[in-house]
């Protein structure tokens, strides 16, 4: 017989905001920008008044904790949806501050007008209009009586309709007994449980991740200061991105500023590289693989929750003990001297780019090595070579790809136990075979995307080369990246879209190079025989067409090193194909050797 997962019962608003207030129902995002618009309040404040569903909020109860002493807490419930529903009645109701997007904290005041019984945001005009109450919060605070409220605003407005104006004030004073739905989760159920019925409750679509469900559990955490860790995470992540925003915490959040977490994270105010901007969700998997050498962000919650995985009790000490080593690994996570010698090792390895990396969950995986290698005093050296031969690996396989996380928890626990070098060897054996380069990898570029993860590594070689563009004599492919150039084709895409070809045929990863503009104009919609018969008469009378190439040797190095076959010189439309298939295993080759390199 299936247990009842969930019970649903309806309370007062009144009720509700006074269980947020003493904490029974902790809001975890409390932090986090309020993003509704101040005419959304207002709109929530007329639905209530007129008697409409205002929706249902959801908490999930935390599993009452084995304290030290051996007494038992009873868990809190932590809201985990409804935070902007509950933010807003907050904020209009109680006259509580809001923090906006720009973290700065502000209030919402909404105004209502008994005659025409309508809500607006606060405004100058309807401040000094005697017909509006300019904030209805004034009348929820017990500041005024009922009846006094009524007197004096039939005494600025003699001319309205008493009866009216009684009925509408009447029904304002009672919006905070109005109903909400209130969906409590049992504890003891499981994250993926808790997603499903989130998901067919919630109608917008909105899906909760483990992370949300981590980060939730950290920010309801008054105990080990759970709010300020939260911030840490979310603060770093936006940093990261938008260093400006500097000026904001510190002048914004003067307590936070004043925390180890600010001070550690104060070098991004002048950081713009944006290789790796990593999101909560990063941050968190990279922390809790390094110190608690686990991958599934599940087990994070549960231990943050203080489980015992033997016992399947909850203990406080437990609890304690993963805040603890959570903060630990975000703070190396935050680290200037970690973070900005991980990113060199990764742009040493030719991933000049952020849109050259192709995996988030790869750049995730390379810096949880880097790290934990670091902490066991491997040379720096064999750190660098490790962490950059394990990223290619990982993009070229799709290591970090799907449902990665039982990969995940396998590869750290081999860090943590042996020799990474000796299981880097076992994994390359496997993964990199012959077989994978002679014939795997062809197959895999015979592909039209250039968000393809074997075209950023060919790149990212010919990078690390210092390869010149094709037909080039001093421009490199890495100054045409840095500088946005554009891929262009080395059969035209107007020369085979006029021989019928379609889309997915002449945008072949196998038929893009990095090639100057003004070269690639001059090339026009020419077969490759076409502009290389140009290109002979260039190298025999010095007359520069294509680029600044005047001798046999310079061309031939350079189709060398942009993977050009031999035939390419006298190829029409009729060696496309044939052209294709040599030039992926020509670049398979590149990429091989490359990979040998690292």
């Amino acid at each position: 017989m299936q247990t009842q997962k969930y019970s649903v019962n309806q309370h007062p608003i009144e009720t509700l905001l006074s269980w947020v207030k003493s904490g029974e129902i902790a809001i975890p995002e409390i932090q986090r920008p309020f993003v509704w618009k101040a005419s959304k309040v207002r709109d929530l404040m007329d639905s209530l008044y007129k008697g409409y569903p205002i929706g249902y909020i959801i908490s999930w109860r935390n599993h009452n904790v084995k304290l030290k002493d051996g007494s038992m807490s009873e868990g809190k419930k932590i809201l985990i949806d409804g935070q902007q529903r509950i933010t807003a009645l907050r904020a209009a109701i109680l006259d509580e501050y809001i923090v906006n997007k720009d973290y700065k904290r502000k209030k919402i005041k909404i105004s209502f007008n008994p005659v025409t019984e309508k809500f607006e945001v606060q405004s100058a005009a309807n401040r000094k209009d005697k017909k509006w109450i300019p904030e209805i919060s004034t009348v929820f605070d017990g500041s005024v009586d009922q009846f006094d409220l009524l007197t004096n605003y039939l005494d600025k407005n003699p001319e309205v309709d008493r009866n009216k104006v009684k009925n509408s004030i009447s029904n304002l004073v009672k919006m905070p007994l109005r109903q909400i739905g209130l969906i409590d989760l049992a504890p003891d159920l499981d994250i993926e449980v808790v997603t499903e019925i989130f998901i067919r409750i919630n109608s917008q679509g909105v899906v909760l991740s483990q992370a949300d469900f981590a980060m939730s559990k950290i920010a309801a955490n008054e105990t080990y200061n759970g709010q300020d860790l939260r911030k840490a995470i979310d603060y770093f992540c936006h940093l990261a991105v938008a260093p400006e925003f500097y000026t904001n915490i510190r002048d914004n959040d003067k307590d936070f500023a004043s925390t180890d977490y600010f001070k550690a994270m104060r070098w991004l105010r002048n950081e713009n590289d944006d290789l790796y901007d990593p999101s909560y969700t990063d941050m968190l998997r990279v922390s809790f693989g390094t110190e608690f050498k686990r991958a599934k962000l599940e087990d994070l919650v549960s231990l943050l929750s203080g489980r015992n995985f033997e016992t399947r009790s909850y203990e406080e000490s437990i609890a304690e003990e993963s805040f603890l080593k959570l903060k630990s690994g975000i703070l190396k996570f935050m680290n200037e001297t970690n973070f900005k010698r991980f990113v060199m090792i990764i742009k040493s390895a030719g991933f000049i780019q952020p849109w050259l990396i192709r995996s988030q969950n790869a750049m995730n995986f390379a810096y949880l090595l880097y790290l934990s290698l670091r902490s066991k005093n491997y040379n720096p050296a064999l750190i660098e070579s490790y962490v950059q031969r394990w990223f290619v690996l990982s993009v070229l396989t799709a290591r970090s790809s799907g449902s990665f996380e039982s990969q995940f928890d396998f590869d750290i626990k081999q860090i943590e136990s042996r020799d990474f070098g000796e299981y880097l060897n076992e994994v390359e054996s496997a993964d990199l075979s012959d077989g994978f380069w002679e014939v795997g990898l062809p197959q895999q570029m015979d592909t039209s995307t250039t968000t393809s993860p074997y075209w950023a590594v060919f790149l990212a070689a010919q990078i690390k080369s210092g390869d010149k563009g094709f037909l080039s004599k001093s421009v490199k492919v890495e100054n045409m990246i840095e500088h946005r150039g554009d891929i262009h084709h080395i059969f035209p895409r107007d020369y085979l879209k006029k021989h019928g070809l379609k889309r997915g045929k002449y945008n072949q990863i196998a038929n893009y190079t990095y090639m100057q503009s003004e070269i690639n104009i001059k090339v026009g919609n020419k077969s490759p025989k076409e502009y290389f018969d140009i290109l002979k008469g260039q190298l025999q009378n010095n007359d520069l067409v294509y680029g600044g190439i005047t001798n046999e040797s310079e061309l031939n190095e350079n189709l060398r090193v942009n993977c050009m076959p031999e035939q390419v010189k006298e190829a029409t439309i009729d060696d496309y194909e044939e052209f294709l298939v040599e030039r992926r295993l020509l670049m398979t080759k590149k990429i091989r050797e490359y990979y040998k390199s690292l």
